[in-house]
């Protein structure tokens, strides 16, 4: 096979960008290994940065039409205090709210409008296993399929298949790990009338639940310390329900539906960043770039930024030749320093507050200062609002009101 560009991965950084190059007439393969996009207990948040570019595109509308949630604050208990954390009714956004819809939703709304365009090529169950090289650059793609094995030539190559990204380490991209103190347990619990609904969840000492509202259940993260895990296994089933209780008392009802590990994933949290993000014919973005920490929800929404800007530098290089060094390295100049300031306040909060809380014990829980600030004069909402909600730097889509192919057929 081949295209001008061939992305490996069909994830939010894949998809988003295989769609963008293919609406500006690029043609794009995307290889998905899985044959479908349901996965359990993945990221489903769609920040309003994100829904701003769907707008821009003229693609909101169809896309809220589906089944979601919407949060316009989120809030947390420490302790007995509920604090609300953020407000998005001031941003500068159509959508003034976080919304909720499973990640298979949203990539298969994305793909249906990728089809659309001829270029659009969505390859499923093509897993990429190494790199085609020629005197020193990357020119392609090999792998296996449910039809064989698989060769893709490409002008460039584009690596979005996640943090444990096969291209980024064929291709020996150098890995910066800024480390991560805690794991992620996820799980779902049925949701009632009448539960308390605090999205960023509940504080103890040395606990921590986040609780997702996902309209017929709760999808839950209990924050555990990193390398945690098979100890928590050890103590047996029984004690970790009774630890989920004493955090959330509301769930003692239902707690029972957790009846055996499998139904509990884990999310083995990691922060890093590549130090080069490209190589000759070769570009990462997202987790392949930089694998983000939950904390926020932010690294579906960084990767989707990542996959507007990289269209927006590469369309016109990949339609009338190739994407030199120099287009890459723009990309990763325009990305790299909303990913770097992201991964700074992730770290300080593991490190001054998510970690700290997690080794307890501790006489009570000490409301940490920027939730009491927070509660005492609620216009600071906005700040946490303005990170989580648009972060720094959002992008906007180039040409977004015509595609070029549109703008031919005119």
């Amino acid at each position: 096979m081949d295209a001008q560009c061939c992305i490996a991965g069909g994830g939010p950084a894949g998809v988003v960008l295989g769609f963008l190059l293919a609406r500006a007439g690029v043609e794009t393969i995307v290889l998905e290994k899985q044959g479908d996009f349901l996965r359990d207990f993945r990221g489903d948040t769609i920040h309003p940065a994100t829904l701003e570019i769907l707008y821009e595109l003229g693609l909101l509308e169809d896309l809220l039409r589906r089944p979601h949630q919407e949060y316009p604050q989120v809030s947390a208990k420490f302790g007995d205090v509920a604090v609300k954390v953020a407000d998005f009714a001031h941003l500068p956004t159509h959508c003034k709210f976080i919304a909720l819809m499973p990640q298979w939703d949203f990539l298969n709304f994305v793909s249906e409008q990728g089809l659309r365009y001829p270029g659009f090529h969505l390859k499923m169950n093509s897993e990429v296993s190494g790199l085609v090289e020629e005197n020193g650059s990357v020119i392609g793609v090999k792998g296996k399929s449910s039809g064989g094995p698989f060769e893709v030539r490409a002008r460039l190559t584009v690596g979005a298949d996640g943090r444990h990204s096969i291209v980024r380490e064929r291709a020996g991209l150098q890995v910066n790990d800024l480390g991560a103190p805690i794991d992620v347990l996820w799980m779902r619990l049925t949701k009632q009338s009448g539960d308390e609904d605090l999205t960023l969840g509940y504080f103890k000492t040395g606990k921590i639940l986040v609780t997702i509202n996902r309209g017929e259940y709760w999808q839950c993260a209990r924050v555990i310390p990193k390398g945690a895990f098979d100890q928590i296994r050890q103590q047996g089933l029984p004690a970790f329900r009774q630890e989920i209780v004493e955090i959330a008392p509301f769930f003692h009802d239902r707690i029972a539906e957790l009846n055996d590990w499998n139904n509990i994933k884990l999310l083995s949290v990691a922060v890093d960043r590549l130090h080069r993000w490209f190589r000759p014919g070769l570009l990462c973005i997202g987790d392949s770039a930089h694998a983000m920490s939950p904390i926020g929800g932010v690294g579906i929404n960084l990767a989707i930024q990542d996959a507007v800007a990289a269209a927006n530098i590469l369309v016109e290089p990949l339609l009338h030749g190739r994407a030199t060094a120099e287009h890459l390295l723009k990309i990763q100049q325009r990305r790299e320093l909303p990913t770097r300031l992201t991964q700074f306040f992730q770290v300080q909060a593991h490190n001054r507050f998510l970690g700290p809380l997690l080794k307890g014990p501790m006489n009570r829980l000490q409301v940490p200062l920027a939730a009491r600030l927070l509660r005492r004069f609620p216009v600071l909402c906005r700040i946490p609002a303005r990170l989580i909600g648009m972060g720094f730097r959002p992008e906007h889509v180039k040409n977004a009101g015509n595609s070029l192919l549109e703008v031919a057929h005119l």
